[in-house]
């Protein structure tokens, strides 16, 4: 009997793990990374990913409710505002880059909405973009590994929240 060829397969972290679970589709993607400073960042190559459809997932804190987390391109800035405002928080702050891992698990550059909800139940808000462009890219928790999947899909998996994010 012939071995099955694996060809260029990814080997699945623990968040496509948990989607695989709860039977929610995605696609496996990886970015090459690179060192600034002593932060690792993702390369996009934008021939094939449009910039916008890739979200990054912030953690920030507030007085009312400790941590929140606010998933938005990467190419579009917080509103802090609108999150405090959201969450229920009179104001809320980004969680020192040091605290990071302690608070969510993960390191810069590897949080994912998928992952800090499995661990710690924080709560999820998306800008309301991700609702409207419907198939969105966030990290995977690994540093350039991310997933494509159905942000409405996504949202109701960590019982998340669309509301408006952005500057």
């Amino acid at each position: 009997m012939a071995k099955k060829k694996k060809g260029k397969r990814l080997h699945k972290t623990l968040v496509e793990q948990i989607l695989d679970k709860n039977k929610v589709a995605y696609k496996q993607f990886e970015f090459a990374t690179h060192v600034q400073g002593d932060v690792a960042q993702m390369d996009v190559d934008h021939a094939d990913v449009d910039e916008h459809h890739i979200y990054k997932t912030l953690v920030l804190s507030g007085p009312t409710t400790g941590p929140v987390v606010g998933v938005l391109p990467i190419d579009e800035h917080l509103n802090e505002k609108k999150l405090a405002k959201a969450s229920g928080n009179k104001k809320v702050d980004m969680v020192p880059l040091k605290n990071l891992v302690k608070t969510t698990g993960y390191e810069h550059g590897a949080n994912t909405p998928v992952g800090i909800w499995e661990k710690n139940h924080f709560p999820i808000y998306f800008d309301n973009t991700a609702k409207e462009q419907g198939t969105i890219l966030v990290s995977s928790g690994q540093i350039g590994r991310s997933v494509e999947l159905d942000a409405t899909e996504l949202a109701n998996l960590v019982h998340g929240t669309f509301t408006d994010l952005l500057e």
